[in-house]
């Protein structure tokens, strides 16, 4: 189970001449610093897969940064289980996969290389993470190219060797940015597959799309968040239910109606 109330993150504008217009007209522009998260809520139960949606610049990756607690927040609570995520983050981290949109592969080392290492990150023992790179090898369609250097990898091999990272410890809960994002059909079939493998395998799985045939797909619930705050959150049904005219006029609802 993941839960998170009230999260809430700020950032210093270091040199407010450099911003966007776009950004000097977001209210959530406030003197010296821009309020990216202000007020977000969710809850993912074991066995659930969330759609996280928004606009460009919603908030929503920031929203993931915090509950992988690559970023501490100013205000609010993250609840993973029994584990407070902020109180107690590195033992949160044992319990989180997470693949963020920003972060690379050594490419120097082999796709192999890259995941036995975060394996060792995470305690593992090396028969344990070899087996599990032979798991996720299958799961993922990796075997042939996965003693390659990952600096010559496709954009698709290099996601598929991402996420295998990031699960390679047997996570409690699995949080992907964008996991899609830039894939061809073929790789984005075996990422959608491996979702709902989790899913299967009841683990809670929170990621964020621009699709919304994802969505349909693979979510039970999902939660819209638009400057900073989260405008819906409920089950896909009740997503659906916003609009008669399909999910691109739900979700554009969505972003008016808010949630009390």
């Amino acid at each position: 189970m993941i839960s998170i109330s009230g999260l809430a993150k700020k950032f210093k504008v270091e040199n407010p001449k450099k911003l966007s217009e776009q950004d000097k007209k977001d209210p959530r522009l406030q003197g010296k610093f821009f309020h990216s998260v202000k007020g977000v809520h969710l809850r993912c139960e074991k066995g659930q897969v969330l759609g996280l949606l928004g606009p460009n610049g919603a908030g929503k990756t920031t929203t993931l940064r915090l509950l992988s607690t690559a970023l501490q927040p100013d205000a609010g609570s993250i609840q993973i289980g029994d584990t407070d995520v902020i109180k107690e983050p590195v033992q949160a981290r044992k319990k989180i996969g997470f693949l963020s949109g920003s972060t690379g592969l050594y490419g120097r080392l082999t796709g192999r290389e890259n995941i036995a290492y975060f394996g060792r990150l995470n305690g593992m023992k090396e028969a344990d993470i070899n087996q599990k790179i032979e798991e996720l090898g299958n799961k993922l369609d990796m075997h042939s190219f996965l003693d390659r250097r990952s600096e010559t990898y496709s954009t698709g091999m290099k996601q598929k060797t991402s996420i295998a990272r990031a699960v390679v410890h047997s996570p409690d809960v699995v949080i992907l940015d964008e996991p899609t994002t830039g894939l061809d059909i073929m790789a984005a079939k075996t990422v959608i597959d491996f979702i709902r493998d989790l899913k299967a395998q009841s683990v809670p799985v929170i990621f964020s799309t621009h699709h919304l045939e994802e969505v349909t797909e693979l979510c039970d619930s999902v939660t819209v968040i638009d400057h900073g705050e989260t405008t819906f959150d409920g089950s896909l049904d009740e997503f659906k239910a916003l609009s008669n005219d399909g999910l691109h006029a739900s979700f554009m609802a969505s972003l008016k109606q808010g949630v009390a």
